[in-house]
């Protein structure tokens, strides 16, 4: 289900099902409790009771019958281990009042611990709004279905007790995705090959295109890593440790550098802090399409201060589809390179020859420079040549590899 989709089912079911519910926040910061009351009542949950004071958590479940506690770790006073066990205590054995830990700390021994003390999920901040909500809708549903099916204790029970085996294999296999991830970040298992663009009219080389590689079992493709890398939250940090890899070498490359990044981590203070000392002039940010761009106008505003630096804006996937053009007009980019499904045949293709011809020209007329990438034979070589297409890349000009050492 697209997310737009997964938001307005969540918004549905938490009026139509258990809007009446009351939820208690405990947090220490007030900001946090602003926040998540806010985020309920955009979906319909009205009724939250946010604490800042963890001693007063027994207090306000009794006196406002509270339906699903959302509970931070790491409080002064009474930490949330401590408030999970007066919870646990003090519960009626024939209730079940559903327990969120909702915190910073990300260790696993903070996991294990909430969990082992009675927690029935857990959540790291910062946390996606749709999950979280998801996680708080079900917890609720369970809630709820308690209340109204006290007389099928033992179905009941049967129920809770596949939800929350499912809830822990969810968890497990989210922290092996973490813990696969953090392992491509340390050591040298991430490390960097470069392809190079050549000129069309003479072959020389006017620069490379950096991309990743992981040394790093399972053995897979660069973009199942990040793709796994962003499903858990580590994807800008996969992104920005292989753009210093890929800057650490420019010095030792011909012409300028392309480096693959997002539009997300392009914004990123941390990605500017990696082009200090760098000759920017020599730098061209491509980016990639992790996640599509809503407003490619807004991204170009908020990139201007790379451009001002000298860094070049690189957009790919051109010619592929109709949002691969929306791009062009939109952000306006210093390089455009040709998908390798236009390039791919084109030498006996007359539809492909036309949009390229239509490209060239398009580029011409906004200052932009052409790549047109993929390209494998003489045929598609000497066709792009007679196009007018500049740059070229792709197998039958140069494979990407390690530099030299």
């Amino acid at each position: 289900m697209a997310r737009a989709g997964l938001r307005a089912a969540v918004s549905t079911q938490m009026e139509d099902a258990i809007q009446a519910s009351r939820v208690l926040v405990v947090d220490d910061e007030p900001t946090n409790v602003l926040v998540l009351e806010r985020m309920f009542e955009s979906v319909g949950l009205t009724q939250v009771f946010g604490l800042t004071d963890p001693r007063r958590t027994l207090q306000m479940v009794n006196d406002h019958a509270i339906d699903l506690v959302l509970l931070d770790l790491h409080m002064p006073h009474l930490d949330g281990l401590d408030v999970l066990s007066e919870l646990r205590a003090a519960a009626d054995p024939h209730d079940f009042l559903p327990v969120l830990v909702l915190t910073a700390d990300a260790t696993t021994d903070a996991r294990d611990r909430a969990l082992d003390g009675g927690a029935n999920d857990f959540l790291t901040k910062p946390f996606d709004r749709i999950e979280a909500l998801l996680r708080v809708r079900n917890l609720l549903r369970l809630r709820h279905l308690h209340v109204e099916a006290m007389s099928r204790q033992e179905e009941l029970r049967a129920e809770l007790e596949a939800r929350e085996a499912e809830s822990r294999l969810a968890q497990a296999h989210h922290n092996e995705k973490v813990a696969r991830v953090d392992r491509a970040l340390r050591g040298d298992a991430l490390s960097m090959v470069f392809q190079p663009i050549h000129a069309v009219a003479d072959g020389s080389v006017v620069g490379m295109e950096a991309l990743a590689r992981l040394a790093i079992e399972p053995s897979r493709a660069p973009d199942i890593w990040f793709r796994e890398a962003t499903s858990v939250g580590r994807g800008a940090q996969l992104e920005l440790a292989a753009a210093a890899r890929a800057l650490a070498q420019i010095d030792r490359l011909e012409g300028f550098l392309a480096v693959n990044v997002s539009p997300e981590v392009a914004r990123l203070p941390a990605f500017t802090e990696l082009l200090s000392g760098v000759d920017c002039s020599r730098v061209v940010v491509e980016l990639t399409e992790h996640t599509r761009v809503a407003d490619e106008v807004e991204l170009e505003r908020d990139l201007a201060h790379l451009r001002e630096r000298g860094v070049r804006l690189a957009v790919d996937d051109t010619g592929a589809g109709y949002a691969g053009l929306q791009r062009l007009l939109g952000l306006a980019p210093d390089i455009v390179k040709l998908d390798m499904a236009l390039i791919r045949g084109i030498d006996h293709d007359p539809a492909r020859r036309a949009l390229a011809t239509a490209l060239v020209a398009f580029t011409s007329e906004i200052g932009a420079e052409l790549i047109a990438e993929g390209v494998e034979t003489d045929a598609e070589l000497s066709t792009l040549r007679a196009l007018g297409v500049p740059w070229v890349q792709g197998f039958g000009l140069g494979r990407p590899a390690p530099l030299p050492g």
